[in-house]
Order: C-alpha cells, then sequence, then structure tokens
C-alpha cells in the first residue's frame, strides 16, 4: 500500500512540474489573424484554419498556425477577414510549420 502512496505521490509531482516548465515555455505574440484557406489561399488548406502573421524586425512575415483548442474556439474563425490579436501560448514546430497553442487569444484594440 504505502507503494502505490509513493508512486501515486511521485506521479502528481511530476505533472505538477511539467505544468510548471510548460507555462514557463509561453511567448505572446502580436499579428493579424488570417484564414489559411480563405485569405490566404493556401493549397493544402483543406479548412478553415486560423494563422497568426507576425511581422518580425526585417519586416518579414511570419505564419503561426494556431492550434484548434477550446481557447481558440472561443475566439471563433477569423475566415475571409482579418483581426488584429495578441496570442499568449506556447510555440512549436511540426511538419514545417510553427504552431501556436494558445491559452490566451484577445482581439487588439488598435
Amino acid at each position: 500500500m504505502r507503494f502505490i502512496a509513493r508512486t501515486a505521490a511521485v506521479v502528481a509531482l511530476a505533472v505538477g512540474l511539467a505544468a510548471v516548465l510548460v507555462a514557463a515555455d509561453e511567448v505572446t505574440l502580436e499579428g493579424k489573424i488570417a484564414c489559411a484557406k480563405c485569405t490566404l489561399k493556401k493549397a493544402d488548406a483543406k479548412e478553415c484554419q486560423n494563422v497568426l502573421l507576425v511581422k518580425d524586425a526585417d519586416g518579414k512575415t511570419a505564419e503561426y498556425y494556431i492550434t484548434v483548442n477550446k481557447t481558440a474556439e472561443e475566439f471563433g474563425e477569423v475566415c475571409t477577414n482579418t483581426t488584429e490579436a495578441k496570442v499568449t501560448g506556447t510555440v512549436s514546430e511540426k511538419d514545417g510549420r510553427k504552431w501556436i497553442t494558445a491559452s490566451k487569444v484577445e482581439a487588439s484594440k488598435s
């Protein structure tokens, strides 16, 4: 019984530390949200997908595909419009694309 209790405590500690590490990697990016299919006309886009377009210091535009999760769904799809927004979340790269898993999305007030 003690073994099970110790194992459960170790697992709980590991999950807690993982949550802290994930939160530490969050970034906030500002730019325009556009639809990969409708606005950007991406050839491989089969359905609407929000993409955050961020201009860097050199004037180049970086594309961050927004992972569909509860936060992104609450913000909604932009489809044929673009919306200035601030997105906070964790960034990853998959299949040659940058992805941001949002923990917060808010329309910019500018």
